[in-house]
């Protein structure tokens, strides 16, 4: 099945997102939509795409199989509704959205319409966390007990900027954490107990904050997320018979340490294809093939659970 894919905002990640349908035999990028018909001409002439919309409106309504939705995250709601409406597959860019009840909204709607969504969380597609899922799954690292880790990435303050922006969904927890958080949700499941601490800007925006999510058995995450300073990005999951280092920087992985009791340790290095973002289109369009609604490996319950720890991460942030 030969995927034809739109893409609503014409941004910078979509700019990345484009030039992956390099990598994508099944798959073609033939039409871009945004508010404004001169930066919509401008990326189609970038990327060669065939048309180009004015309006998000006039994208839904043509002839496309699937929606990369790649507005900022305050966008994403009003669009992703249009989009399923009319009948569109859609690919969310996370966050998801600003809110959990937004999130519920559209995923609400989704699954009464019988529209794929997915949230485009594209670091558990990625061959070398493709391969620890697999580790974890065959029982090589026992129970999974703990995962840790960090996300730091230093930017400087600038409330004019998308990622200090309230209003576009700005700060560290939509931005960095859905990460994190995503990641240890995989291998743990949805926690029992959130608990944040951190700091804001001067503008109310979270800058840094330390997670410690927690299950009733005892199973625990602890993240750090933050704009303050800089990290090595890098993510540990620990289990009763060895563990493994996601090596730096977690979220683009492609190298592993293997820990296993009793062997000698492993680095294994799992190359992507381009930039890795084509593994999650890849994955899609197998999902349409198959006439699924929704992913195996990012469902839209992982996507809600999600969304309710970064709500309860920013609630007791005060934000």
């Amino acid at each position: 099945m030969r995927v034809r894919w739109g893409i609503a905002g014409p941004g910078r990640i979509a700019a990345t997102v484009a030039a992956e349908f390099a990598h994508l035999p099944d798959a073609e990028l033939v039409a871009v939509g945004s508010r404004s018909l001169d930066r919509a001409q401008a990326f189609a002439e970038r990327f060669g795409v065939a048309q180009a919309y004015g309006s998000y409106a006039e994208l839904f309504a043509a002839d496309v199989d699937a929606i990369y939705l790649a507005t900022p995250h305050g966008q994403h709601t009003e669009l992703a509704l249009a989009a399923i409406e009319a009948g569109k597959a859609l690919l969310v860019e996370k966050s998801f959205t600003t809110t959990l009840a937004d999130a519920e909204a559209v995923v609400a709607a989704a699954r009464s319409r019988g529209v794929f969504c997915m949230e485009a969380m594209w670091t558990r597609f990625l061959p070398a966390v493709t391969h620890l899922r697999e580790l974890v799954a065959t029982g090589a690292l026992g129970e999974v007990r703990a995962v840790y880790g960090d996300l730091l990435a230093f930017r400087e303050f600038d409330p004019s900027d998308r990622l200090f922006n309230p209003a576009l969904g700005g700060g560290a927890v939509l931005d960095l954490g859905v990460y994190v958080i995503s990641f240890a949700q995989q291998f743990l499941g949805t926690p029992a107990l959130v608990h944040a601490v951190g700091g804001l800007f001067p503008n109310g925006v979270e800058g840094e904050v330390g997670i410690l999510l927690g299950w009733p058995d005892g199973r625990y995450s602890t993240q750090a997320i933050g704009f303050t300073a800089p990290g090595p990005g890098r993510q540990v999951v620990a289990g009763t018979k060895g563990w493994v280092e996601v090596k730096p920087r977690f979220h683009r992985a492609e190298d592993l340490s293997v820990h296993l009791l009793g062997e000698p340790a492993q680095e294994l290095s799992f190359p992507k294809t381009g930039a890795g973002y084509s593994h999650e289109f890849a994955h899609v369009g197998e999902c349409l093939a198959a006439g699924l609604t929704e992913s195996p490996v990012m469902p839209l319950d992982d996507t809600l659970a999600v969304q309710q720890v970064m709500a309860e991460v920013l609630s007791q942030l005060g934000r």
